[in-house]
């Protein structure tokens, strides 16, 4: 197996395992599905657990991995698909604050932690395009992860990040 350009390659020449296949596929997806999870349940353990049992069913199907789609693309409808199903077990949706930023540029606790609310708000199929536009993924991609079209997508993400930006510029006040 090898990994180039988001594109999984078996053959039975190939010097790389599955083993190493996953490890280069957690380290490269682990933190775009957690956030991916967070936008969902805002719950900080809750995301972890649910991107964990993404990443178990990534290691458990990857050799059945068919390459109809990039394999980043595989890897969130499977966050997805699992974030709906938690959702749907769990009666009711977590709303807790987020301990700490991730990463990145120095940025305002207060305004991360009102984003992740902000998204906690929105109906599921907006929490997942906003989280994945997050997290760049194409909008081919996302479009295609959720069986619409590009066109829609492009509206909806138009019309959350207008959603957004109102909540945002009602909090500044």
């Amino acid at each position: 197996m090898t990994i180039q350009n988001g594109i999984l390659t078996k053959s039975p020449n190939s010097s790389i395992s599955q083993q190493q296949a996953f490890d280069e596929l957690y380290a490269d997806y682990w933190d775009k599905v957690f956030r991916l999870c967070m936008g969902y349940v805002n719950d900080d353990d809750w995301a972890k657990d649910i991107a964990q049992d993404t990443f178990i069913t990534v290691w458990q199907q990857l050799p059945n991995f068919r390459n109809e789609a990039a394999i980043g693309t595989w890897i969130f409808r499977i966050a997805c698909n699992n974030c709906l199903r938690q959702l749907e077990r769990s009666s009711k949706f977590v709303r807790k604050e987020v301990d700490k930023a991730d990463e990145g540029p120095v940025v305002n606790e207060d305004e991360v932690n009102f984003l992740y609310q902000c998204i906690a708000t929105l109906n599921e199929t907006d929490r997942l395009i906003i989280s994945m536009e997050l997290e760049d993924v194409k909008q081919a991609e996302i479009a295609g992860i959720l069986g619409m079209s590009e066109s829609n997508v492009r509206v909806r993400v138009h019309r959350i990040k207008e959603k957004l930006t109102e909540k945002f510029k009602a909090y500044e006040r």
